[in-house]
């Protein structure tokens, strides 16, 4: 009797988890698309894909010392948008996106100016490198802090992402979290066309990480799985989670389109993606 109910405590928790994330996804969400509404600047769908990720790390996941670099850095929005909702950036400071002069340009700022950011990002395949280079300082300083990455599909074309699982596993950083947004469409077409990345999971495996596959990465119940099996399970030597996600997750006309890499918004296109937003669960 006692585990019954232990058990149903458990779910319920668990139930109670992944409602709040699901409506601190729909406030981000509608953040976003105003920011980018208002800057009328693309990029939108690149932010829709990573947002279940980063609302997950950022609100369930990290330990207030653990460090996060957005490795595909032209979901910027996003995680200003999460990086603010979190109270780790003030909020107004929402206001000044893509504007002259701005911290919060395009792509995450190199200006250190914002401590969650500890690097410029956006040319890809320069994040694992920056992640993997920090895991090393913290595990061979003896600190606890985990660092986590978030790449693109597009970040695994570049040879420096490759060489750093290559070092990140030669030293077994254990710390070392790499996630990836494989959304599997980039800025020239889809990445079968571009550079076939297939089989991903086989890749990093035969590079040394622990690899969990999640079929579905805009879902929080998948997500909290993957995450679960790190706290659960620990290895001696690094973890990458492949994400399998869609870009321009949630709005209807944004979804798996090529064409929303660049493009903005017009007014009738951001009413209809905030009524979209509206009926999520």
């Amino acid at each position: 009797m006692n585990y019954l109910i232990n058990e149903k405590y458990i779910i319920n928790i668990l139930v109670f988890i992944l409602k709040s994330l699901t409506e601190i996804k729909k406030q981000c969400l509608r953040t976003v698309l105003q920011l980018y509404k208002t800057a009328s600047a693309g990029h939108i769908a690149s932010s829709l894909s990573a947002m279940d990720m980063l609302v997950y790390l950022f609100f369930e996941q990290m330990h207030d010392d653990d460090l996060f670099i957005l490795s595909k850095g032209h979901a910027a929005a996003a995680l200003y948008t999460v990086l603010a909702k979190s109270g780790r950036m003030p909020e107004e400071m929402l206001g000044a996106f893509y504007r002259e002069g701005t911290s919060l340009a395009a792509h995450p700022p190199c200006n250190g100016l914002i401590k969650e950011i500890p690097f410029g990002t956006g040319s890809l395949g320069h994040g694992l490198p920056l992640a993997t280079g920090f895991a090393f300082s913290q595990k061979y300083t003896s600190k606890k802090r985990r660092v986590y990455c978030l790449m693109s599909d597009g970040d695994c074309n570049e040879g420096a992402t490759w060489e750093a699982a290559l070092f990140a596993a030669q030293h077994k950083l254990d710390n070392l979290v790499a996630i990836v947004d494989y959304n599997m469409l980039q800025a020239f077409g889809y990445g079968r066309d571009v550079i076939d990345l297939e089989p991903l999971v086989n890749k990093f495996e035969a590079f040394g990480f622990r690899t969990i596959y999640v079929e579905t990465g805009n879902n929080f119940e998948s997500l909290c799985n993957a995450f679960e099996q790190i706290e659960l399970t620990p290895v001696n030597r690094p973890t990458c989670i492949i994400t399998k996600t869609v870009k321009g997750s949630g709005i209807s006309f944004m979804e798996d389109k090529l064409e929303w890499h660049y493009l903005p918004m017009s007014d009738e296109q951001y009413q209809q993606a905030i009524e979209e937003i509206e009926q999520y669960a």
